[in-house]
């Protein structure tokens, strides 16, 4: 019987990200979507517990003999280590080398931040995400980029040999929220607390408006774990002369609680400097957000209009769209109409569905 085996790794990460939530939701979706005849099953580098990796109507994970530093190396030296299956799909460019006669291989790419946005990576980072990529292009079966923004670019990095597919993510069903103490208005920001996510130009804004009447005492809530870079929140809010307590991270929270809290948000600001997709923008469309972003290519095409831009690194266009925001009830309701409209056009059924079309096609 035919089997698809995906790769799970990042679920066990440090810091899955919104890497590791495309991996479980595509995983969920592609269990749900199984053509006739075929199986699903997940497979990880050697852990001590590879729980996280578990997931309902999926087999495995299956355990690879290499520990995640030994794997990386291995397969970025080109070892050829198959996984097991006929068919692999591979959600970050941590994949084999190539997959051999009477297999197929698939690897998602999600940005061309390592060319674009080099100096928010670390110099190994860059090296290894060029090289895994540009590789994947030139010997995948097949390359799945969340974006039409990622295809364009990634063509004037990269030659692709491998069809390229342009599958965007979804809405994950978050569970009934329970209650987090949080203010009655705030701004939130979701995702890895890194240079590349605009974190520093969102505390610069925030302090322009302790200077207006939009919205002097609302504060920021951050939601996610500290990432790549430094970047120290509370060092910035200072910086700013924001008071305690204006500038307010929460760390990585469990889904329940992740969705009391999207929920409530009077705002979510993405002021990113470069994404691939940008689920938090789709996210808080879905809970009738209103959403104000900068204008990276990706994020200006998932929000189809249904947000406010704002030139990538103004802090003062970004405060002056959030004021607006938080100060006309009537602009923020046309916001959040007008976004979940936009937001129920993305399903990771389709997302599943393009993966299962690239390998069903080759074969």
């Amino acid at each position: 019987m035919p089997e698809l085996v995906v790769l799970a790794e990042q679920l066990l990460a440090p810091v899955p990200g919104g890497t590791g939530r495309y991996t479980a939701e595509l995983l969920r979706a592609l269990a749900r979507t199984t053509p006739e005849g075929w199986t699903v099953s997940s497979v990880v580098a050697r852990h001590a517990d590879t729980g996280p990796a578990r997931i309902d109507g999926v087999g495995g994970p299956r355990v690879l003999p290499l520990p995640p530093r030994a794997l990386i190396a291995c397969w970025q030296a080109g070892v050829p280590l198959w996984p097991g299956g006929t068919a692999v799909h591979a959600p970050t460019p941590l994949a084999p080398p190539r997959a051999g006669r009477g297999r197929t291989l698939s690897v998602t790419v999600h940005d061309t931040v390592p060319w674009t946005h080099p100096e928010t990576l670390t110099p190994r980072g860059v090296r290894w995400h060029r090289t895994m990529i540009a590789r994947a292009a030139r010997r995948a079966d097949a390359l799945v980029v969340p974006t039409e923004a990622v295809a364009g670019e990634l063509a004037g990095y990269v030659q692709p040999a491998a069809r390229v597919r342009v599958a965007g993510h979804g809405v994950t069903e978050l569970p009934s929220p329970v209650p987090v103490d949080v203010p009655a208005r705030y701004v939130l920001a979701l995702g890895t607390i890194e240079p590349r996510k605009g974190i520093d130009v969102l505390v610069e804004a925030m302090s322009m408006l302790s200077g207006s009447s939009a919205a002097p005492d609302v504060p920021l809530l951050l939601v996610g774990q500290p990432g790549w870079g430094g970047l120290d929140p509370h060092a910035l809010a200072r910086r700013h002369g924001l008071p305690e307590g204006r500038v307010r991270v929460l760390g990585r929270l469990p889904d329940a609680e992740l969705a009391s809290v999207l929920r409530g948000a009077s705002v979510l600001a993405a002021p990113s400097r470069a994404e691939g997709f940008g689920l938090p923008v789709l996210e808080a469309m879905a809970a009738g957000v209103p959403v104000v972003h900068s204008d990276a290519p990706a994020l200006a095409e998932v929000a189809g209009g249904a947000g406010r831009m704002v030139p990538r690194g103004d802090a003062a266009a970004l405060a002056t769209a959030l004021g607006e925001v938080l100060s006309s009830e009537k602009l923020a309701a046309g916001l959040a109409a007008a976004g979940r409209a936009r937001a129920a056009e993305f399903t990771w059924r389709r997302a599943a569905e393009a993966v299962w079309e690239l390998h069903l096609g080759v074969r």
